[in-house]
Parts: C-alpha cells; structure tokens; sequence
C-alpha cells in the first residue's frame, strides 16, 4: 500500500474541520474515517457536533455514532479497527481523509500506541473510588508512590490519566513510565497531516455561536436521558457534565451554558498545545 496516503484533517473544536474534510473527501472521490473520539458513541449526538444527515449522505463516514456510551472502547482498538478498515478502502480508493480532534487517538493510527492491559473492570472500579471518596490529591499521592517519573511527567490536573496510570501500575506490577516506549510504528502508506487554525477571537466567536445553536435545537433534552448514566467515562464531556450540574440543582442553565462555552474554549486551548507539540503537520488558517 505504500502508494496509498491517509490525509488528516486535525484542529481545535469548532474550527470546521468536518466541511473541511468533506470538501477533501469529495475532491479525491473517498470516504472519511473519524477520529473524534466523542462522536462514536450514539447517544451523544448535539453535543459532540457530530456531522449532520445531510452531512453523512454527501459522504461516506466510518466510526461516527458506531458504539454506545455503555460499551467499552480503547484507543488500541481504534488503532486497529482504523488499520483493518484502511486495508480495505485502499483496495479501491488511492487517498482516505481521517479527521478528529482527539490527538491521542490520531496518533495511534499515524504512529502507534504502547501496547498496555485492557482495563480490570473491578480496579478500575476502586480506583475510582479512591477518586470520588478522597479526591485528586489523593490520587496523585498514590500515584507518586507506584511511578514517581511518570508522576512528574504527567498532567497532574487531568483526572484521567491519573487514575489510568494507577491502573497500569498496580494491574501490571511495573511503573507506567518504564512500560511507555513511545515508539513510532511505520505504516504501509503515506501520511500528510493538516492542521486547522483560525484567528483566536473568530475561534472564540464560533465556539459560543455553536453551543448557542446546541441548546436551541435540543441539547439538554439530549442530556437528560443520560443523566442516570453520567458517571460513565464517556460522559465526561464538555457540554454534558455542565447540563448534569445544573440537572443536579448545583448551577443555573445560565450558568451551565456559560461554563460549556468556557470550557470548551479551554479544550480548544490545550487541542492546539497539543499540535503545536507535533511534527511533520501542515499548517493551515481559515
């Protein structure tokens, strides 16, 4: 396949990058595998900006809405399903656009991920019960003492990969840091990554204008069924979690559209950190 190219469509949440990617699909006559790793569960729907009907029958798309919220999914399982897929569409098409916002997930298919356990259901559950009963710092203690280097490594104020690191290290019996090897696999076809930007204040303006839009066709009507089912890891989301608050009687709806807006202007803050971290992308403002 080594004459094929997978083309990346990558950028901050709402910088467009879905009609950007269609526009590319269209041109080269292929389909389009999403790497968002929030729009492939089927319950969320407005509050992920998944692409529209309209927007999936000028296209063909792989891996949008293909999973549910209750179901378990990896991002080595992503790796895989994206690489399995490939094989098969490079068969007939000489160019596959991939586009997404979820970083760790985009490079799992362009270089690979450390190959670690899938997760204990029962440690990951007293492990989170660690979290909810004593808090982060109790957390980031534990975490100090099973893998002090990975310990000053790691985002401590992310949650999640505190809790995973944990998780590794006492389902595996070794640090996290000495199982990461950060080795980049080499694939059977070319990549050329592209990264999307905008002037930060019309970034700003789009982010807001967009979670305008999403209450006013339906998101916390979305939300509500949900409710019951938020402490699942998949509903940890921006646009989901503030509505639960305010489901909770903790905040008013004003103020859990106004903390969705800052959040997500948060999240497209660190997405473009995390860019700006890669190489080889091809820059490109809107």
């Amino acid at each position: 396949m080594n004459d094929k190219t997978l083309i990346v469509i990558e950028g901050p949440t709402a910088v467009g990058k879905t009609a950007f990617a269609i526009d590319m699909a269209l041109q080269y006559r292929t389909e389009i595998i999403s790497a968002d790793s929030r729009q492939f569960y089927k319950e969320l729907n407005i509050g992920v900006a998944r692409p529209s009907e309209a927007e999936l029958a000028i296209v063909k798309h792989h891996f949008v809405a293909h999973i549910s919220v209750m179901d378990y999914y990896s991002v080595s399982k992503f790796e895989q399903d994206v690489l399995t897929l490939l094989e098969t569409l490079f068969e007939t098409h000489a160019t596959v656009v991939m586009v997404g916002g979820s970083g760790l997930y985009v490079n799992a298919v362009c270089h690979g991920i450390d190959e670690l356990p899938d997760p204990d259901p029962k440690l990951r559950a007293e492990i989170a019960s660690l979290y909810e009963q004593e808090g982060l710092e109790a957390c980031q203690n534990k975490l100090l003492q099973l893998d002090p280097v990975f310990y000053r490594q790691i985002d401590l104020a992310n949650h999640k990969r505190v809790l995973r690191a944990i998780e590794v290290c006492l389902q595996t019996g070794k640090p996290y840091s000495q199982l990461r090897t950060s080795t980049k696999k080499q694939r059977p076809f070319h990549i050329q990554r592209i990264a999307l930007n905008r002037d930060k204040t019309n970034l700003y303006q789009r982010i807001d204008q967009r979670v305008d839009t999403m209450i006013a066709v339906g998101l916390i009507n979305e939300a509500l069924p949900l409710y019951a089912h938020r402490t699942l890891n998949a509903l940890n989301t921006v646009g989901y979690k503030e509505l639960f608050a305010y489901f909770d009687g903790k905040i008013s709806i004003e103020q859990a559209i106004t903390d969705i807006k800052t959040h997500s202007r948060r999240y497209a803050k660190r997405q473009l950190t995390w860019l700006n971290a890669q190489e080889g992308l091809q820059w490109q403002l809107l």
